[in-house]
C-alpha cells in the first residue's frame, strides 16, 4: 500500500503545498510573493501575512492537483524551521489545523534537511536518487554548508560559512549594483554577457572545508567605490564584466573547498541544493568537475532549488517511515543546523 504525504513549506516568503506518493510528486503548488521586490528584500510583515491568504488556496490546489481525497493522506510534514518566525507560525498552525482535523500524524522537517534531501523527490518511476553517503553543498542566500549525507536521519557538516553565505554574497553585491532584488538570477543572465578574468576580487582563505564571503563582498564593494570616484558610469559600463568576475569568484570558493572534501572523503557521489544551485555557472562548474573525476552528481530541477514544499514532504517521508512524529504543541523555530 502506499504512503501519501502532503508537505507545508511557509519559511521565508513562498506559500507551497506538495503531494508524494512512495516519493513520486503527485503535486507541488508554490505561490511567490512580488510585493517584496519594492522593497529590496524580504519584508517579514507582508511575508507573514501573504501566507495567511495563499495557504487555504494553494494547499486545496495542491490536494486537487495530485487527484486524491485528503482522506487518503497518511500524515502531514511541515517547515518547523529555520526561517522568519511568522512565516512559519502560519505554516505550522495550519499543519496542525489539519492533522488534528484529519487524525492523521504530524512530522516536523528541519527545512535545511529538505533542500539536502531534494535529490530524493521522482517525477517517476525511474528516477534515480543518490546513494549513500554523499556530499552535497548546500547553498543558499543564508546557508553554505558541505553535508556528509550518510542516511536520510544522519547527516554531518563537514564545513560552513563562519560568515556571509554565498547568495547573501550575490544579492548584496548585485544590490550594491543597483540591480533589482533578488540580484542572483540577474548576475547570472549578465555574466554570459561579461568577461570573468576583467576584473579580480579577494578569495578569503579560512581553514578546514569551512567558508567566508565577507571578503569577497568587502573587494567587490571597495572596487566600486574606487571606480566611481574616476568613472560616474564605471557600474553602467561595466555591468557585464562586474557579474561575470564575482560569479567566477564566488564558483571559485565554493568549488575549492567541495572539491577538497571530496578528495578528502573518497565519496563518488555527489550533489548541490538550496536556491543558489539554481546558478548555471555552479551547475556547470559542479557538473565538469564530477565528470573529470568520474564521480555521480545529482543536479537538481531548478524548481527543486527554491523553497519548496517537494522537498519537505520527501524528507517528511522518511521520518514518516521511522515514526518520527511531532508533538502538536511543539513550537516552529528561527534558527537551527543540520
Amino acid at each position: 500500500m502506499s504512503t501519501i504525504i502532503l508537505g507545508i513549506e511557509s519559511s521565508c516568503d513562498d506559500t507551497s503545498a506538495a503531494v508524494i506518493e512512495d516519493c513520486i510528486l503527485r503535486s507541488n503548488v508554490i505561490a511567490s510573493q512580488k510585493v517584496h521586490e519594492a522593497y529590496g528584500g524580504v519584508v517579514p510583515e507582508l511575508a507573514s501575512r501573504a501566507h495567511q491568504q495563499n495557504i487555504v488556496p494553494v494547499v486545496s490546489e495542491a490536494i486537487r492537483q495530485a487527484g486524491i481525497d485528503k482522506s487518503q493522506i497518511n500524515a502531514i510534514a511541515f517547515t518547523r524551521g529555520p526561517g522568519l518566525p511568522g512565516s512559519l507560525h502560519v505554516g505550522t498552525a495550519f499543519a496542525k489545523g489539519l492533522a488534528l482535523a484529519l487524525g492523521i500524524p504530524l512530522v516536523d522537517v528541519n527545512h535545511l534537511h529538505g533542500h539536502t534531501l531534494s535529490h530524493f523527490i521522482k517525477e517517476d518511476e525511474h528516477t534515480q536518487v543518490p546513494d549513500f553517503p554523499y556530499l552535497c553543498l548546500l547553498i543558499s542566500g543564508g546557508n553554505s554548508q558541505i553535508i556528509k549525507v550518510n542516511a536520510p536521519g544522519d547527516m554531518q557538516v563537514l564545513g560552513q560559512t563562519i560568515d556571509d553565505a554565498a547568495g547573501e554574497a550575490f544579492d548584496k553585491c548585485a544590490k550594491s549594483m543597483g540591480l533589482p532584488y533578488p540580484g542572483g538570477p540577474i548576475i547570472d543572465r549578465l555574466a554570459h554577457e561579461g568577461n570573468p578574468n576583467h576584473f579580480k576580487f579577494a578569495h578569503p582563505h579560512v581553514d578546514g572545508y569551512n567558508y567566508s564571503f565577507s571578503g569577497l563582498k568587502t573587494s567587490f564593494l571597495y572596487t566600486l567605490r574606487d571606480q566611481l570616484k574616476l568613472n560616474p558610469n564605471f557600474v553602467e559600463e561595466n555591468k557585464a564584466d562586474l557579474a561575470a568576475g564575482l560569479q567566477k569568484t564566488i564558483i571559485e570558493i565554493l568549488m575549492d573547498k567541495f572539491s577538497k572534501a571530496i578528495v578528502d572523503t573518497g565519496i563518488k557521489t555527489i550533489a548541490i541544493g538550496g536556491g543558489v544551485s539554481a546558478n548555471s555557472g555552479v551547475r556547470e562548474a559542479v557538473q565538469q568537475y564530477a565528470d573529470r573525476h568520474h564521480l555521480k552528481a545529482f543536479i537538481p530541477k531548478r524548481s527543486f532549488t527554491t523553497d519548496n514544499a517537494a522537498m519537505i514532504a520527501v524528507a517528511g517521508y522518511f521520518k514518516y517511515l521511522d515514526h518520527q512524529y511531532c508533538d502538536i504543541t511543539l513550537p516552529p523555530f528561527a534558527r537551527v543546523t543540520i
